[in-house]
């Protein structure tokens, strides 16, 4: 029994998290993403509110930290009014609630006093451009008759990266991918990702989404390189703010952003594509 114990810290500790909470945490969010989006659609866009919301308050508490303040009451209703708008009316309610909840919050956060302005307005801009309007492109890729389909390709997509840039990183990862920004990615890491959800795009376009199999592949390398970036811009904020995790809401991930930073920039990448994928089918 010490032996086993002695190997689950030397994976820990190797991955830089503890594994088993981690995985318990990745099933539920699964099981709670696709049990809404197949049987209760609108249920799913609340969870993505949540989700959007959590991630948001994460973020102002980190931006805290470096004396960046505006007030907490702007974002819910923000927030709501970009949910509500994507679900409703696609990406035009998506670009429009967008559009009108920016200079709102600017006329708000000026009540406040023009000390600091940019610095809070812009603060807010990063909040609701790279949060919520990018997670808004997760409802638009649900409100369709296929969007359960869409959700689960999206996840696969994910998950494949994650996984094996995870699993190749720490069996065989030597050459940093970015060491200043996140010095426990690396190219091997990110190859054997690569590798997998390339595969694993080419089958979910093949048999969930009925597409050519070498339009997923692309897709999913596509797939790759959004999700690292997206897990980069998380960790250069962090990295510029000091601190290790956005939160502790999630065992083994961190806070919600930690868990959802890929997915914000590939599912705009995703729903670009089936778009294009339908329009010239």
């Amino acid at each position: 029994m010490s032996d086993l114990h002695s190997l689950n810290d030397a994976i820990n500790k190797r991955a830089g998290r503890k594994l088993l909470p981690s995985i318990i945490v990745s099933v539920s969010l699964i099981l709670l993403v696709m049990g809404t989006v197949k049987y209760v659609p609108i249920v799913f866009a609340a969870v993505v509110g949540v989700a959007v919301y959590l991630s948001v308050r994460e973020l102002m508490k980190a931006l805290a930290v470096g004396e960046i303040t505006f007030s907490p009451l702007i974002m819910p209703i923000a927030i709501a009014a970009i949910v509500a708008g994507t679900w409703w009316g696609g990406i035009n309610g998506l670009a429009v609630a967008t559009a009108l909840v920016i200079p709102n919050m600017y006329f708000f956060i000026l009540l406040k006093g023009i000390d600091g302005f940019v610095k809070r307005a812009s603060a807010a801009t990063l909040a609701i451009v790279y949060i919520a309007y990018l997670g808004g492109f997760l409802i638009l890729l649900a409100r369709y008759s296929h969007g359960f389909h869409n959700i689960m390709t999206l996840v696969i997509l994910v998950g494949c990266n994650d996984t094996f840039a995870y699993v190749f990183g720490v069996l065989l990862g030597k050459h940093k991918l970015a060491p200043t920004v996140s010095p426990k990615k690396t190219w091997e890491g990110f190859i054997g990702g690569l590798v997998f959800t390339a595969i694993g795009g080419a089958l979910a376009f093949r048999f969930l989404l009925e597409f050519d199999a070498r339009i997923g592949a692309i897709v999913g390398i596509m797939g790759v390189i959004t999700a690292t970036v997206g897990d980069l811009i998380e960790s250069a904020i962090k990295r510029d703010l000091a601190i290790k995790d956005m939160g502790t809401l999630l065992p083994g991930h961190g806070g919600m952003l930690d868990r959802i930073d890929s997915a914000l920039l590939t599912a705009p990448a995703l729903w670009c594509a089936l778009e294009l994928v339908k329009h010239f089918s």
